[in-house]
């Protein structure tokens, strides 16, 4: 049970020193949230990504692990896209962050120390962090590009008067319509990830002089996420927004309470896992919805109250639900 404490521990303490520094107003009183999220977008979180694939084992975590996480992600964001849309009425934008708020899981900085002290191994939040960085978090940020491009020329038609609603579309050349499609691909992230999936699958080594700044970037990056994510919690109330209200409390129910049955299920009955990876698995799908969500929200102009609100809930609800993961399977 240490490992479970440990990682909710760091997490909180970090969190807290940025909430004390927006409280204290360092920086002469501006808002540092913006240029600390650029930082990590184009910048470290790119890097972590990186030195996380190159440096894993990947012929060894694509197994069944990996492959159970990602189908437990796909069921726990399509449920709420689901919910978002029949019941909430709501746009692709926020069902795009409720359903990753749903569904991504804070495998780096709270998944670590619980699978290698309360699991006793590294191995599934390896086969985690591949799942999502290699397909759920690209296949997540594809879709807020395309929807924040949606937005974006409807913004730009409004503004310019019905004449322009009512004007026909232009039509889009081949080559145009190629750059189009590769557009959501083409951001930092995905980068990184490609990158590093390439460095570990040819085993290649990069100079030490090239690996290190890379290696101090990447992981700088969750001690600056966890810091702006605190900062952002100065001032705010949880569910205080009651226009998103459902969408917070559907997306905060549906990770810490179904997630972990859907883990189960999907590890148990269809990749028949059981022992030490059954419990790794279930525990991988009960961890807390990711600071990532919140960055990806704040960088692509999307409701970000949504994603603050679910991580914020889910990081102190699904404490209780992993320590009875831990005495049911342990």
């Amino acid at each position: 049970m240490l490992g479970v404490v440990e990682g909710f521990a760091v997490v909180l303490i970090i969190v807290v020193v940025g909430y004390a520094a927006a409280a204290f107003r360092l920086g002469g009183g501006k808002d540092l949230k913006p240029a600390l999220t650029a930082v990590i977008y184009y910048i470290t979180n790119p890097a972590l990504m990186f030195i996380l694939l190159a440096e894993a084992p990947v012929q060894q975590v694509l197994g069944t692990l990996a492959p159970a996480a990602l189908v437990t992600t796909a069921v726990c964001g399509l449920l709420y896209a689901l919910v978002a849309k029949v019941f909430l009425r709501r746009n692709a934008a926020d069902t795009a962050v409720g359903a990753m708020g749903a569904s991504y899981v804070n495998a780096g900085n709270i998944g670590l120390p619980i699978a290698l002290y309360a699991v006793g191994s590294a191995t599934p939040v390896v086969s985690v962090l591949v799942a999502q960085l290699l397909i759920v978090a690209p296949a997540y940020l594809a879709l807020f590009t395309f929807t924040a491009r949606r937005q974006a020329l409807a913004r730009e038609r409004l503004a310019a008067g019905p004449g322009a609603l009512a004007a026909p579309a232009r039509r889009r050349s081949p080559l145009g319509a190629v750059k189009a499609a590769l557009l959501p691909f083409a951001n930092p992230a995905t980068i990184g990830t490609v990158a590093g999936l390439a460095a570990a699958l040819t085993g290649a080594n990069l100079p030490t002089v090239v690996w290190e700044p890379l290696s101090l970037l990447g992981h700088a990056s969750v001690p600056l996420l966890l810091l702006v994510f605190g900062m952002s919690l100065y001032g705010q109330r949880p569910l205080a927004d009651g226009s998103v209200r459902a969408d917070i409390i559907t997306a905060t129910m549906l990770k810490v309470v179904v997630a972990p049955l859907v883990g189960y299920a999907v590890a148990r009955w269809i990749f028949g896992l059981e022992g030490e990876a059954l419990f790794g698995a279930v525990v991988m799908s009960a961890l807390p919805t990711a600071q990532n969500v919140y960055l990806f929200a704040s960088q692509f102009g999307m409701k970000s109250v949504i994603a603050r609100d679910v991580v914020f809930l889910t990081s102190f609800l699904s404490f209780p639900v992993i320590l009875l993961v831990a005495f049911w399977l342990a």
